[in-house]
Parts: structure tokens; sequence; C-alpha cells
């Protein structure tokens, strides 16, 4: 370790607490300093140890802070990574990244032009369901993809008083989970040919989308991308067709629910399911059930640090980060003219 990154973190609501700052505490690489809460004293009751202020402009005029996480509703995450950028901060993005393409675009031609990493927070990347999707794939298990279907349901009938279900400009449900679905895909499959998709609102009262149903069109697959929050039976998360056989996984990762435990992540079973939620591999020969890979959120972070001080790039890439945007945008797009479009290829000018 050549250094300790210095972090600063603006909000301090799910995100901050239990997504980042129990990752932060326990890895040596960081050391989460100062965090901006308007009128709340969260981060010191955590840890007294953090240094609250104000306003984000307090935070970025410290020169020891090396790294900015911008934990606070989505219509900020624009503005306030811009400053922190501008600040000659490296910044790390709740997801979405940006709430448009032009806004993902313009943050990371900036870090480009100042040699700084800006990154979304793509941490379902390390989920267990998607880790050992990904070795399934790695060893052909499932032969050539067909069709990838992934599930991010819920069963929420009321429409809670959150910007989240409420705040015309950065709310809705496509917003807060479509970055995880699309991130996987592109991750896997790369820049699609073409998007269709409908988003709407499916709860009684409801305000902003509640519902999408993304196709992503490749030459020799199709994706599927879901989420619904009328979904009372939401266990199912994966099913994936292949030339060799099928794959089906039910049960969310489980290190988010233990964070909401107030369990630090170094436990020594940390991220490992629980065999129930183990999917099932059907071939000509049979089924079997495989064993999850244990989830691993502090992969991220190490990576985050390693991109930090130069020793790799960061494995959220730059062109991943705006197709990811890119295709949200298109998906309402098409979900508001019913017609697919063309997703026009060409890598984001950083």
């Amino acid at each position: 370790m050549s250094r300790t990154i210095q972090v600063g973190l603006i909000g301090f609501g799910l995100s901050g607490r239990y997504f980042h700052a129990p990752f932060l505490t326990v890895n040596p690489y960081f050391k989460l300093a100062k965090v901006v809460e308007r009128h709340r004293n969260d981060a010191q009751a955590f840890d007294p140890a953090i240094q609250t202020v104000r306003s984000h402009e307090d935070l970025l005029s410290d020169p020891a802070i090396d790294l900015v996480i911008v934990g606070s509703p989505n219509d900020t995450h624009y503005p306030y990574a811009k400053a922190a950028l501008e600040a000659d901060k490296h910044v790390l993005i709740e997801k979405p990244f940006a709430n448009t393409s032009e806004q993902a675009r313009e943050l990371l031609d900036l870090a480009t032009a100042k040699g700084l990493v800006a990154i979304p927070y793509q941490n379902r990347r390390y989920d267990a369901d998607f880790l050992t999707i990904q070795q399934l794939l790695e060893q052909h298990k499932l032969g050539d993809v067909v069709e990838y279907e992934a599930h991010f349901d819920r069963y929420r009938p009321d429409v809670l008083n959150s910007w989240k279900e409420l705040d015309p400009e950065g709310g809705g449900n496509l917003l807060n989970l479509g970055p995880h679905l699309i991130d996987q895909a592109v991750l896997l499959f790369g820049v699609p040919d073409a998007v269709f998709a409908e988003v709407r609102t499916v709860r009684p009262g409801g305000v902003l989308d509640d519902y999408f149903d993304i196709r992503l069109f490749y030459p020799n697959k199709r994706v599927i991308l879901k989420s619904n929050m009328l979904a009372a039976d939401n266990s199912l998360r994966y099913v994936i067709h292949g030339t060799k056989g099928s794959f089906v996984k039910h049960g969310l990762d489980i290190q988010e629910e233990t964070q909401r435990k107030n369990i630090l992540p170094n436990t020594p079973d940390w991220g490992q399911e629980p065999e129930s939620q183990y999917g099932t591999l059907t071939t000509p020969e049979g089924k079997q059930t495989i064993p999850s890979r244990r989830g691993n959120y502090h992969h991220f972070y190490d990576n985050l640090y390693r991109a930090i001080v130069g020793e790799s790039g960061p494995e959220v890439t730059a062109e991943q980060a705006y197709t990811t945007i890119r295709i949200m945008e298109l998906a309402l797009e098409s979900s508001r003219t019913g017609r697919g479009l063309k997703f026009e290829r060409g890598r984001p000018a950083v």
C-alpha cells in the first residue's frame, strides 16, 4: 500500500451508510474523513472520527481530500461530480452516473482532461449470482447464449414520500434499478444493436415509472431486463438459455441485507449465499445445483484504489458508463414512441 486515499462523502442516506461507509471502514486503502450532511450527524454516530460538514463547497475546498463519493439524490450527481472534478478530486458516483448521456460524456471528458478517475458505483457486478453467471459463461457451461433475462423486482404497492418516487428530475424505477441490470448486460455482451422498451407506471397513485421491460438486440441473442414494483413473487433473478443448457437463479444477493443489520463486511463468510438460493443448471444430461460464488463488493473498492494510484484501469470503463446511460435514454424514447431504436455505435469522446 503506497498511500491512503482520503475520502469525502456527499450524503449519508442508504447509499452512504450501508454501501460505502462500512466498506471504507474495513479497507486499509481508504479513510473516510468527511461527510456532507445538511442537518443531521448520522456519520459521526457511525464513526466519531468522521468530520461532518454542511455543504459540498466545504468538502471540496479541503486539499487533503483525494476522492469524493457522490451519494446524494440523482439530480445532484452531475453538478456535484463536475464540481469535484474541477476541484481536482477523483469521483465515485452512485448510480445513475448521470441523468443524461450528454452529462455523462461531459464528466468523462473532464476527468480524462484532468487525469482523474470518474466512475459509477456498479456494485451489482459483484453480487453472488452475477459472479456465478460469469463463471458459468467463462466455463462455457451454457454454450452460446441465445436468450438472457434478468429481473430486479420488488413489492412496494404504496408510493413512498421520497425523491426516488416523486422527483421528475431524478426519480423513477428506471434510473434507480435500471443501471444495475443494464450495466451487467453491457459487461457480458457489449453494446447492443438496438433497444426496444416499455417504461410505465403500474401502481395506483404512482407519479413516476415503477415498471420497465427493456429488450436489447444483438446479432445472435436477445437480452430482456425487467423490473416491477408490484411483483409479490419477486424471487426470480435470472433465466439464461444457451446452446448447451439453461440456468435459472432465484434470490437476491445477501450483502445489502447483511449490511442493514449493522454487520461490518469483514466477517469470514461475507457474501456467502445460503444453499436455498443456489441456481439450477439444466442440460440434456439432467439438472445440477450450482453453488453460488461468494458476493464481494470489496473487489470494487480495491479496483478503485488501483485506478486512483495508477496501478490499473477502472473495471467499469468510460464506454460502459456512457453506454448504460444512453441505453436508458433510448428505452424512454422507445417506450414513448413504441418503436425499436438503433444504438448508434461509437465510443464517448474521452
